[in-house]
């Protein structure tokens, strides 16, 4: 497929923002690699570590009806959580709940760009801080990050009140440590790329400024500051979660 200029031609590891960059990006990229910190891929890397099949969907009314569709478990809202009903898109929750077989993780963000992605035939990854120098790795290892196979790093971002994109720290911050472990291991890294790699040099504790963020701060004035602290637990997992057949599990 010939490659338009939106696609950051000729490089190895691109980056762009939210559904429509990750949709350009998956015209192209032999893998698409999805960051969503606050909460989705942290939940997803979480619920697969523990041994759950993680199904994403669009954030919708239709996500329960699919899960009983599927005989799965399905994760509410944060602040609907009961005993009979633990599975949510909280880490914190998730770590503690009983293990689901299969758990249907809606989410506006990483979910969303998840399914639209899979659906174009493009391999995807998920990603947060918690395990992307494993992801890097792992997609060097596979042959990516070259400008024959380029990976495309998806910032997912959170929405405004009207649906539109609002980039946020907590995934740049996530996409640019994915973008760090490619450029370390060679990948020859996009105009864009670069940039958002020098962001993250630019940051001298990550952590805090994950917490002081925006999103940060939201979740921590909600109740839900430990889910803020498992996202911010840097390289601690050497998981890499592959969708396959529209589910989330090891590599």
């Amino acid at each position: 497929m010939a490659e338009g200029v939106f696609s950051q031609p000729g490089s190895g590891a691109r980056f762009d923002w939210g559904p429509a960059g990750a949709a350009e990006l998956a015209r192209v990229c032999s893998v698409l690699v999805v960051v969503d910190v606050l909460s989705f891929s942290t939940a997803v890397d979480i619920a697969v570590a523990r041994g759950m099949r993680v199904h994403p969907f669009p954030w919708s009314d239709q996500a329960r009806a699919y899960a009983d569709r599927m005989g799965a478990a399905f994760a509410v809202g944060r602040s609907h959580v009961t005993s009979e009903h633990p599975w949510s898109l909280s880490p914190a929750a998730l770590s503690t709940a009983p293990v689901a077989a299969d758990l249907v993780l809606p989410s506006p963000n990483g979910a969303t760009i998840c399914s639209a992605a899979a659906s174009t035939g493009v391999a995807v990854v998920a990603a947060c801080l918690r395990n992307a120098p494993a992801v890097a790795r792992w997609l060097v290892t596979q042959g990516h990050g070259t400008a024959s196979s380029p990976v495309g790093v998806v910032a997912a971002g959170e929405l405004w009140p009207d649906g539109t994109l609002r980039p946020c720290v907590e995934d740049l911050l996530g996409a640019a440590s994915v973008l760090d472990g490619l450029s370390m291991l060679g990948a020859p890294l996009s105009v864009e790329a670069a940039v958002t790699l020098a962001a993250l040099a630019a940051v001298r504790n990550v952590p805090a400024a994950v917490r002081k963020c925006v999103s940060g701060q939201e979740l921590i004035q909600r109740g839900f500051a430990e889910d803020v602290s498992l996202a911010i637990q840097s390289g601690v997992s050497d998981l890499v979660p592959v969708l396959t057949s529209g589910v989330f599990a090891p590599a």
